[in-house]
């Protein structure tokens, strides 16, 4: 086995881990009684419970992914190619993913309401509740859609940094799992109201996970062993652009939204003082 053979199966096992951290959100949803109507508003209060608590996990891999962009991917692109094709490399990967992000639905449970369930007898209780599942479904599926494009990418960024070095591509991948796992949430959510089925819930959560390392099966086969040195420190630099973007531009808020500005600060300086440790010591 070459080593590009070897990187390639690192880089797959490692965008496992943080793509399957949807299939955790996933059965954090499954294990509970299948809802109805009214159970279901009551588990989506529920989740933001959840999400409370993984909020600060979010701020603390904020921390912990900026610090990877700014201190190790980008630094280290610059004082390789020089200043200016370093920040140009950057600056294209935060172009690239912004453009994406503008494809990406987000990933939010889908508002319910109970209104008219039984002021219109049997019949009229049925429609509005076949139309709640076929609303509900139709937004669990564009989540898991969005997820998918969104996870695309974060499996070329696992790849590129392994090739750099397993503690890069480790870093990225514990960070990614970690923002993740409310994803797998919001998609098995709406998916098992609507069909009653945890296997289904649990399945297209999972798969919306496996974007990640079909991201790295392509970005392997676009990226030959004989990459030049240069293109790999540069596109490195673009996966810190990309990290960066997704930092600020999604886990920051939700982590602000949830665990209030304080206390979501707080986790990414703490994140940001983890990463930088382990960048100092490894």
């Amino acid at each position: 086995m070459g080593l590009m053979d070897s990187q390639v199966l690192v880089a797959l096992a490692l965008s496992l881990v943080g793509g399957m951290s949807t299939s955790i959100g996933a059965l954090l949803v499954v294990v509970n009684p299948t809802p109805n109507l009214k159970k279901l508003g009551l588990l989506q209060l529920s989740f933001v419970g959840v999400t409370l608590s993984i909020s600060y996990a979010k701020g603390f891999a904020a921390g912990l992914m900026l610090s990877i962009s700014f201190f190790d991917l980008a630094h280290n692109s610059i004082n390789s190619i020089g200043f200016l094709k370093g920040n140009l490399w950057f600056f294209a990967g935060v172009i690239f993913f912004a453009i994406i992000a503008n494809f990406i639905p987000e990933p939010t449970l889908a508002p319910i309401s109970n209104k008219g369930n039984k002021k219109n007898g049997d019949e009229g209780g049925k429609d509005i509740m076949k139309k709640h599942r076929r609303q509900v479904l139709f937004s669990g599926i564009i989540t898991a859609v969005g997820i998918s494009l969104h996870n695309f990418p974060e499996g070329m960024a696992v790849f590129l940094g392994s090739i750099k070095g397993l503690r890069v591509g480790v870093n990225l991948a514990l960070a990614i799992a970690l923002h993740n796992i409310p994803e797998g949430v919001a998609v098995a959510l709406p998916v098992y109201f609507a069909t009653q089925s945890k296997w289904q819930a649990f399945k297209l959560a999972t798969l919306s996970g496996l974007a990640e390392p079909l991201g790295v099966i392509i970005v392997a086969y676009l990226f030959p062993s004989s990459l030049n040195p240069e293109i790999l420190e540069g596109l490195l630099g673009s996966v810190g652009g990309v990290m960066a973007f997704l930092t600020l531009h999604e886990m920051l808020p939700l982590a602000f939204d949830y665990a209030g500005q304080k206390q979501a600060v707080k986790a990414v300086f703490v994140g940001m003082a983890f990463m930088s440790a382990r960048l100092i010591f490894s």
